[in-house]
């Protein structure tokens, strides 16, 4: 096995500048570290090994902000871009911190609050496309309620979907080589998001004026807190070629979102995710949402985020040991793994040759599935004694 977890740009490791500038802020608590420069965190995820560097547009435009501040703000971070090499590969807008998004945004009951939110997206984008950013995040962590009394789901759908083509064809419009990723999430912030999981996602989608710009952002956490398998929820995405982009992260089962630096928490599920990843077709950024302890000062962050980008490739070279063990193509072999990819009905068979077959059911009945030992080869790999 390789000992050299060196990250490099051509990994395609990305991290939010809210995410290593988290100052941690929780609802108990106030900051433990101070704010960060943007520019300063360019610098460092370079030094790091990192290839991209992702923004809301408050992380760099604190909100309000005067038009002079803006300039000068967005020159500082374009500098840093430019002197490091980085790339701004997704961009999204804050639509959840401000109290004005209390209610909601894209779905808000007030209509005025609505067309502020788009108006804020809007500007954003077009920043977005001048610097360079291919996939344009909507987390809609406001976009729910606390109770279904207040809230008419099917008008709210309505207007979520409204919002979603007036932002496609406004990319069109423009000339914009952006497409857009919804990012689900079960609760917290609110009581009950709308597309929560990927599933309620992907049939949203379905429904849109250009369903082909829009795909998909899970999070690794936001679908273990729906208790759903994160490897499945991906692989799913992959095969309705929805995976626009994907936040790395770690969770301990169902409970508040925690944002743990990638490989902590599920470790196999990260592995197996990452086998997924490295081997089922998807060639976007590795992109880490998490959020580094709040007990740690500044270098704790960049040693969280080091780990991030260690933790993925270590499991990438045990899923490529693990693919390539003899012992586990036979296991494979013996779980008829492999007859999942053959056709239930053979190119030129008919539905009369179907029924014509006769099936030994109690010899059937009697096979093993062989997945414990397949299962235990995975485990092997991970836990490195093979």
């Amino acid at each position: 096995m390789s000992t050299d977890f060196t990250p490099r740009p051509e990994h395609k490791f990305s991290f939010g500048l809210w995410t290593v500038g988290w100052q941690g802020v929780d609802p108990f608590g106030v900051a433990t570290r101070a704010p960060m420069d943007p520019a300063h965190a360019v610098e460092k995820l370079a030094e790091l090994g990192a290839y991209g560097v992702t923004f809301h547009d408050d992380d760099l435009i604190p909100f309000g902000a005067s038009e002079s501040d803006r300039e000068s703000r967005i020159a500082s971070f374009r500098k840093a871009l430019d002197a490091t090499g980085l790339v701004v590969p997704m961009a999204t807008t804050n639509l959840f911190a401000h109290p004005v998004f209390k209610e909601g945004a894209l779905t808000a009951n007030d209509r005025d609050i609505r067309r502020f939110a788009l108006k804020k997206i809007l500007r954003n984008l077009d920043l977005a496309a001048e610097l360079g950013a291919k996939t344009y995040v909507l987390w809609g962590g406001r976009e729910g309620a606390e109770s279904a009394v207040a809230k008419d789901t099917r008008a709210a759908l309505d207007r979520y979907k409204e919002s979603l083509d007036i932002l496609c064809a406004y990319v069109r419009e423009q000339g914009y080589d952006i497409r857009f990723a919804l990012e689900p999430k079960p609760n917290e912030p609110r009581g009950d998001i709308f597309l929560p999981t990927i599933g309620h996602a992907i049939a949203f989608i379905s429904e849109l004026e250009e369903p082909d710009r829009v795909g998909l952002n899970p999070e690794v956490g936001h679908e273990q807190m729906a208790g759903m398998s994160v490897v499945q929820g991906y692989a799913q995405a992959l095969w309705h070629d929805k995976l626009f982009h994907i936040d790395l992260n770690g969770q301990n089962g169902p409970r508040y979102d925690q944002d743990l630096r990638f490989g902590n928490g599920d470790v196999k599920s990260a592995f197996l995710l990452v086998d997924l990843l490295e081997h089922g077709g998807y060639d976007g950024p590795r992109h880490f949402d998490f959020k580094p302890g709040r007990i740690e000062d500044e270098a704790g962050v960049w040693e969280s985020a080091r780990g991030c980008m260690r933790n993925y490739l270590i499991f990438a070279e045990k899923a490529r040991a693990f693919r390539a063990d003899p012992e586990v193509a036979e296991a494979r072999a013996a779980a008829r793994v492999d007859q999942l990819s053959e056709p239930t009905l053979g190119a030129g068979e008919s539905l009369a040759d179907l029924r014509a077959e006769e099936l030994d059911i109690d010899a059937a009945a009697a096979r093993g599935a062989g997945v414990e030992k397949l299962d235990q080869l995975a485990l092997d790999h991970l836990f490195g004694t093979r």
